[in-house]
């Protein structure tokens, strides 16, 4: 599995608030830098897109300070039921596009929110279906797990405090909404996490090319933990020893490999007709 996909616009990608005085000009301020990249970051971030937003102000965990939208977008909102419960700012494309990044996409909606709050482990009990990210770094790629993740019923997925991305614009426009639909957990160590998962009766696979069998053929509990690596490196080899064991995804064509949010499409798949959900 690889992570073949350079993010883009990361040069303009941190989070943006209007200054005081400079509010109506168009002119925006950087908020300070994260913690660390794969932590929420500490102050206010921009939601942009209108399936981002509709399920931003769905999301009862998500506190929302102020909408910016042009009236058509405010009009399709509407349309989509959507109930605004916080301040509307009416503005043009335009000053829209000066609050974003220049290859952003916000369909004359963003909205001004924190971050989501840090879910840890102790937020999976109940949980069947999990999906870990070992250092997949790529804001477009974990958000597109993250939205294949929801549209397949997994519980939650699992990236690291480090190398992983922040949760900012990029990751989740990726998402299309996902980002406020599935639990988005941060451990500090992945090894020792999956060692605590399999304490809890999960069994742990890493999805590795020399895997000893196809992940249709190994055998999984009625509660799996699904670990997938980041680019070149795959899973790292501390990771692959603390789980049961390694599987690999076989491949019938002349590629035999496959983008990483490829991958966790294909893997979750499979568990779930595995695990009978």
């Amino acid at each position: 599995m690889t992570e073949n996909t350079k993010s883009a616009g990361s040069k303009r990608s941190g989070p943006h608030r209007p200054s005081r005085d400079n509010k109506r000009a168009g002119k925006w301020t950087k908020k300070p830098a994260p913690r660390c990249p794969g932590l929420p970051p500490e102050g206010p971030i921009l939601l942009y897109g209108l399936h981002t937003v509709e399920a931003a102000f769905a999301n009862t965990e998500r506190k929302r300070m102020k909408l910016y939208a042009t009236e058509n977008a405010q009009r399709r909102l509407a349309e989509r039921d959507v109930v605004v419960d916080v301040p509307i700012e009416t503005l043009a494309p335009r000053a829209l596009d000066k609050m974003v990044t220049r290859d952003a996409v916000h369909q004359g909606v963003i909205l001004e929110a924190d971050p989501l709050p840090a879910y840890g482990p102790e937020h999976l009990k109940g949980a069947r279906l999990v999906l870990a990210l070992d250092q997949v770094t790529d804001p477009h790629n974990v958000g597109a797990i993250l939205r294949s993740a929801v549209a397949l019923d997994a519980d939650a997925v699992v990236t690291t405090e480090r190398h992983a991305p922040e949760e900012g614009p990029v990751l989740a426009k990726s998402a299309s909404g996902a980002l406020d639909m599935i639990k988005h957990v941060r451990v500090k160590n992945m090894a020792r996490f999956v060692s605590e998962m399999q304490e809890q009766a999960f069994t742990a696979v890493a999805l590795d090319s020399d895997g000893p069998a196809s992940l249709e053929e190994t055998e999984l509990a009625p509660k799996t933990v699904l670990v997938l690596g980041s680019e070149g490196k795959g899973v790292r080899q501390g990771v692959r020893e603390a789980c049961s064991t390694l599987a690999r995804l076989d491949m019938p064509g002349e590629i035999r490999s496959l983008n990483v949010s490829n991958a966790a499409v294909l893997a979750l798949y499979v568990a779930r007709q595995k695990m009978g959900l």
